[in-house]
């Protein structure tokens, strides 16, 4: 089994079963076959485009949802450092710094950490994606053996099911983080007790 497929076939069955559809509802909403549903979701089919897109009209999503590899990568998105200009235009103008896939269930976490404070992320469900977009102040972040610098406009994305850390910068860090899981129960579940409360705990640095 390909690849494409092995995303296409386990995606379709992670979808399904997170919106609570049997085979038989999801086939015939598709205007297909429950055959040929179990054989895609089994791996041993061999979806045509026509039936991958009617799978994502039946189950509301893009079909970019089905087809996009999921690769377990830290992604970076930079704000103009000093000494770059950021252009002004003459009307309002929107940037897309990232797309996500509309599988997830998402939360959203407001994180505050005075200067030098560290902690370790816990591991989330597996799948988990974590996003941080870094509102002032710095920070360095993401997996522990690939963490990145961010500083203010920053936004990384790396998976959150991995042993990751933050550490604030000099001037303490503000950050918006975001957790994304396929699951029901969602991405903070696992989280220490005190962390649901509020922001997440930050330990050591300056008191």
């Amino acid at each position: 089994m390909s690849t494409w497929q092995s995303t296409v076939s386990a995606r379709i069955a992670a979808i399904r079963a997170h919106r609570g559809l049997s085979l038989s509802a999801l086939a015939k909403r598709a205007e297909i076959s429950k055959a040929t549903l179990s054989g895609i979701e089994a791996g041993t089919g061999n979806p045509t485009l026509d039936t991958i897109e009617s799978l994502a009209v039946a189950l509301a999503i893009p079909v970019a949802d089905l087809l996009a590899h999921d690769e377990r990568s830290t992604t970076v998105s930079r704000a103009p450092r000093d000494g770059e200009r950021l252009a002004v235009p003459p009307d309002i103008a929107q940037e897309l710094m990232l797309r996500l896939p509309s599988v997830r269930s998402w939360e959203f976490w407001r994180l505050r950490m005075p200067p030098g404070a560290r902690f370790d992320g816990v591991h989330h469900v597996p799948g988990t994606a974590e996003l941080i977009l870094i509102v002032a102040g710095s920070m360095s972040a993401g997996p522990q053996d690939e963490a990145v610098e961010l500083g203010p406009g920053d936004l990384v994305e790396f998976a959150g099911d991995c042993a990751h850390a933050y550490t604030a910068g000099p001037d303490g860090c503000h950050a918006l983080v975001a957790l994304g899981s396929q699951g029901d129960g969602g991405p903070a579940a696992e989280a220490p007790a005190g962390a649901r409360s509020g922001s997440p705990r930050a330990r050591g640095g300056v008191r």
